[in-house]
C-alpha cells in the first residue's frame, strides 16, 4: 500500500484549513479508515490503494517520512521565513532520512500575509537535499494580512482557495496511487 504524508503546522487556523482541505479531498472517494502512522498520532485514511495521514509538523519524525511514498508540506510564512515548528520539523528529521527517500514526490502549500515565495522556497532547498522530486508548483494563499492584529487573528480561507488546496490534494494521492509520481 502506498503513503501520502500531509506534515503541517498552523498557528492561526489558516494553514490547517489547506491541509485538511488537502486531506478531505485525497481521502474523499471511497475513504475508510487506515489506521496511524507507525506513532498512531496521524489522522489516517485510504483511498484504494493509498493511505493518507495528516500529521502536525511537531508530532511527526523520521520514521513518519520513511513509511510515505509522498509528501504535501504545509505551513505559514512568518516574518519570510516558513514557520519556526515547520523548521524544526525539518531540523529534527533531516540527517535521519537523507539519501534514504530519494525521488520521492512532494508538493508544497503555504499561507502567507502578503508573499509566501521564501517559505516555499526554504522547504525546496531541503527537499532538494533529501532529493525529493517536486511534482507541483507550490501553492501560496495569501490573506493579506499586514497589521499586527491581522497577522495574530485567525484566519479563514476563501472557499476557491481550498478548492486549490482540495485539487492538490486529490492529484497527489491520485499521482502516488497511480504510479505516476
Amino acid at each position: 500500500m502506498k503513503t501520502l504524508l500531509i506534515v503541517f503546522h498552523s498557528a492561526t487556523g489558516g494553514t490547517r484549513q489547506m491541509a485538511e482541505a488537502a486531506f478531505a479531498a485525497a481521502t474523499e472517494a471511497g475513504a475508510s479508515p487506515a489506521g496511524a502512522s507507525p506513532q498512531e498520532r496521524s489522522q489516517g485514511r485510504s483511498q484504494g490503494s493509498t493511505r493518507i495521514w495528516l500529521i502536525e509538523a511537531q508530532d511527526a519524525g523520521a520514521s513518519d517520512i520513511l513509511a510515505a511514498d509522498g509528501y504535501l508540506f504545509a505551513c505559514p510564512e512568518n516574518l519570510a521565513a516558513m514557520a519556526g515548528r515547520m523548521k524544526d520539523f525539518f531540523d529534527r528529521t533531516y540527517y535521519d532520512v537523507v539519501d534514504q527517500v530519494n525521488g520521492r514526490p512532494y508538493a508544497t502549500m503555504i499561507c502567507a500575509g502578503s508573499d509566501g515565495t521564501n517559505a516555499a522556497r526554504q522547504i525546496a532547498r531541503i527537499a532538494t537535499g533529501w532529493r525529493l522530486r517536486e511534482v507541483a508548483e507550490p501553492l501560496i494563499v495569501c490573506t493579506h494580512a499586514q497589521t499586527k492584529e491581522a497577522i495574530q487573528a485567525r484566519k479563514s480561507i476563501s472557499n476557491a482557495d481550498l478548492d486549490r488546496c482540495r485539487e492538490l490534494g486529490a492529484a497527489l494521492a491520485a499521482g502516488i496511487e497511480l504510479g505516476v509520481f
